[in-house]
């Protein structure tokens, strides 16, 4: 049907009719003028006219111009009105077509706009392209470079593509859709024999997705209907795949920023996390700071904290029936076993230095005592298994000082070191190796002592004082009896009150009664080899005399 009419264009009410009235009335003629069906439009018509002129519409018939010697001139003006509202119609749809065609592409680049999903986006831009043009299907086409495979994000339509086909046939697609060219096809008999498309499909068109001169993939869109595709259909498809794939390549750039940035996060965080096995947080808190990489040479605090030590007894005689390779597996499932028992009652670990550990414990004294207790019950635990296995049993000594402390950051601007330096450290290591000279499992300085002494959960024996070698100081010296398995703490709680008059006797000089009370312990409780060690030292000095300037303490010789 012609886009134009004859009874559009000269209706009663429009201008060509008016002028064509007058034209006929100037020429005296008689004409008039039908349509195709022969129903008269203008004038009057009479019987056997001598002209009839047919008058067409881009090569269709639209009506006629019949009656006598003007009919050709009235014909000629009338194809002319003709031929003019043609063009204007058909400039108004190309405007009408322009304008819907911008009101597209403004719209769907306002939607890019707000997101940054780049499966999104390739979605968005295929459905899209599927209520702007007439088809049947579409399909969406994105090249992985990295893993050099051909993805499928996106569908619409009836199920006229196999996406597994697509998939497995990237050389035939790299020369259709992924060419970088844009084009309609009819002859698609390649990928109806591939099954990449279904036999009922007729007609393809498909613009490629790319950014400059990388390919990125390909819109492709089927219809069922031959000759179904238009220039403008190819021109308005062409321009929604350059605009997506500055948005798909723009969101696939964020997400590598993104997954970079998450990469370099996640490598900080773990090196965060190691650099704080070596180095505590709690130390670097104790600094003001909350991040290792905050730290500068010179940062230091003095804090009065409580240092505990802990070390294997007789480890030499351990280690030489073992390999390195065994000695160093003992060694670490020992500390496993201990260090979190110490960070469970808020201590943190300065040291590992080798079969024995360093903790320190900056909040409470208790909190030391706690921890200590706790991990001779775990070396009690372990060593039920030893001997279950026919290993010999582990025994540890552990001691402990409060005093102040300076933790800082010591070294050089190329080699950096968490230091503490005091003397509470060197005395709590000496304590430490006191447990062997009283052959006790736990002691600790007065100092520390008085923290916990209203504290009826411990079980304190005062053991007299100690004057450390290179000390002028003496140092009194606490065994804590909770350390013990619990039938040895029983007894020890039995004999606490001959045990702590036979102290005062000793450290008065009162030597005969000393040992007798001493021995009463030790009647008692044959094991309590600390008893046995203020015995022999009483009845020794009551065979050889007091030594010259005794004041009771114990000299130690050795560090």
């Amino acid at each position: 049907m012609a886009i134009v009419s004859l009874k559009s264009l000269i209706g009663k009410k429009n201008e060509p009719a008016t002028s064509l009235l007058s034209l006929m009335d100037n020429f005296a003629s008689d004409v008039w003028i039908e349509d195709h069906l022969g129903n008269i439009l203008l004038g009057t018509a009479f019987m056997h006219p001598d002209q009839c002129i047919n008058i067409y519409v881009e090569d269709e018939l639209v009506g006629y111009v019949k009656g006598k010697r003007s009919a050709d001139s009235i014909a000629s003006i009338l194809s002319l009105l003709l031929n003019k509202e043609v063009e204007r119609k058909k400039l108004g749809a190309e405007v009408l077509n322009l304008y819907k065609e911008i009101n597209i592409i403004f719209n769907f680049s306002e939607k890019l706009a707000e997101t940054i999903d780049p499966d999104l986006i390739i979605q968005m831009t295929l459905d899209e392209a599927m209520r702007s043009i007439k088809t049947s299907a579409g399909v969406a086409l994105l090249w992985d470079e990295e893993r050099r495979v051909l993805l499928v994000p996106a569908v619409a339509g009836e199920p006229l593509f196999n996406s597994k086909k697509i998939k497995r046939n990237v050389e035939l697609l790299t020369n259709i859709g992924l060419s970088g060219q844009s084009e309609i096809m009819t002859n698609i008999s390649s990928l109806t024999e591939k099954e990449i498309i279904h036999p009922t499909v007729q007609t393809i068109i498909y613009a490629s997705l790319k950014v400059k001169h990388r390919i990125m993939g390909a819109i492709i869109l089927a219809s069922k209907e031959t000759q179904a595709f238009s220039a403008g259909d190819m021109k308005l498809l062409v321009t929604l795949a350059l605009q997506s794939s500055s948005a798909i390549e723009s969101a696939l750039q964020y997400e590598k920023n993104i997954k970079q940035a998450r990469d370099r996060e996640e490598t900080m965080r773990r090196i965060y996390e190691a650099t704080n096995k070596f180095v505590p947080h709690e130390f670097i808190n104790s600094l003001g700071h909350n991040l290792i990489t905050d730290v500068k040479l010179g940062d230091h605090v003095e804090k009065i904290v409580t240092v505990l030590f802990t070390d294997i007894r007789d480890f030499t005689t351990i280690s030489e029936k073992m390999t390195p390779q065994e000695n160093f597996q003992f060694v670490s499932s020992f500390n496993e076993k201990l260090g979190p028992i110490i960070r469970d009652h808020n201590g943190f670990i300065n040291q590992y230095l080798g079969d024995s550990i360093m903790a320190i414990f900056p909040k409470d004294p208790i909190d030391a005592l706690k921890a200590a207790i706790g991990m001779h019950k775990a070396i009690n635990d372990l060593n039920k298994n030893r001997i279950s296995v026919g290993l010999p049993i582990i025994k540890a000594g552990i001691g402990m000082h409060t005093g102040p402390l300076v933790m800082g950051i010591t070294g050089d601007e190329k080699r950096l070191d968490a230091a503490t330096i005091s003397d509470t450290v060197n005395t709590a290591a000496r304590i430490e190796s006191l447990t062997k000279h009283y052959h006790s499992p736990l002691l600790l300085s007065y100092e520390t002592m008085q923290y916990a002494v209203t504290n009826t959960e411990f079980l304190f024996r005062e053991l007299g004082s100690v004057r450390l070698k290179g000390k002028a100081k003496l140092l009194s010296i606490v065994e804590c009896v909770n350390a013990f398995e619990d039938h040895i703490i029983e007894k020890k709680l039995a004999t606490l009150p001959h045990f702590n008059h036979a102290m005062r006797a000793y450290l008065n000089g009162e030597f005969e009664a000393a040992a007798n009370l001493f021995g009463s312990v030790i009647s008692s409780d044959l094991e309590d080899q600390t008893a046995h060690f203020f015995y022999n030292n009483a009845k020794n000095y009551l065979e050889e005399g007091i030594p010259e300037n005794w004041t009771g303490a114990v000299e130690m010789m050795n560090k």
